[in-house]
């Protein structure tokens, strides 16, 4: 009932966009970890997976042998459909027999898209080419990625919500959008990081360094 999309950039960024018939989808399975990387575990989720995961590429495992030890620790992989992308190095994707409905995945160079209840096998492959061709910050190509996919079919059904995220060297996550019901998830995760992106660099100021933060102007802002 998901489809989406983990990238990384030549700047050390590690992202992902998530989009779902089902509500809050970034929620449970969206993670990332600066300087580790980042897991889409999605399809019957099992959102500990995300911190097993990180955990085994923080140990130094490659993402395939990553999710090689979550099989030898847990026994319903079948059920699961698993991306996984570190800093450097060939992503994986794992998607267990039992994965709803049409399924498929792409893994690039610097990203990967996987997809279940798709309306078409097409659909990651075009993400990827998508992001591919997109210029601009990790986050404005993992949307623009999600877009294309939507356009491609998607998921079979209508989609309610969405989700992206992006960790650099900040300590924490500096863009984490989410639209957990809505007609138009995308749209509205549009619109979202339309209002984000100009600010983005700001929080993270107010974070590391208050004392020269900007002000916005709102009150008690000054």
């Amino acid at each position: 009932m998901t489809f989406s999309i983990i990238a990384r950039d030549v700047d050390g960024a590690l992202g992902m966009a998530v989009s779902s018939s089902s509500p809050a989808v970034a929620a449970r399975c969206l993670h990332l970890r600066g300087g580790v990387g980042v897991v889409a575990s999605q399809n019957i989720t099992d959102p500990r997976f995300g911190a097993y995961l990180l955990d085994r590429l923080a140990d130094g495992l490659s993402p395939t042998d990553a999710v090689a030890r979550l099989r030898e620790d847990d026994d319903t992989l079948d059920y699961r459909q698993i991306s996984v992308l570190a800093p450097t190095g060939t992503g994986t994707v794992h998607s267990g027999q039992y994965t709803l409905g049409t399924y498929a995945s792409s893994v690039g160079t610097d990203a990967v898209a996987a997809g279940n209840m798709l309306a078409g096998t097409g659909v990651p492959d075009t993400m990827l080419a998508e992001f591919g061709d997109t210029d601009g910050d990790l986050e404005t190509r993992l949307l623009a990625a999600m877009q294309a996919g939507l356009r491609a079919g998607g998921e079979a059904g209508p989609v309610h919500s969405a989700g992206l995220a992006v960790v650099r060297d900040a300590g924490w996550a500096e863009s984490d959008l989410r639209v957990d019901w809505s007609e138009d998830p995308l749209g509205d995760l549009a619109s979202l990081l339309e209002i984000w992106l100009p600010q983005r660099d700001d929080y993270v100021t107010r974070g590391k360094d208050p004392a020269s933060s900007p002000s916005y102007g709102v009150p008690g802002d000054e």
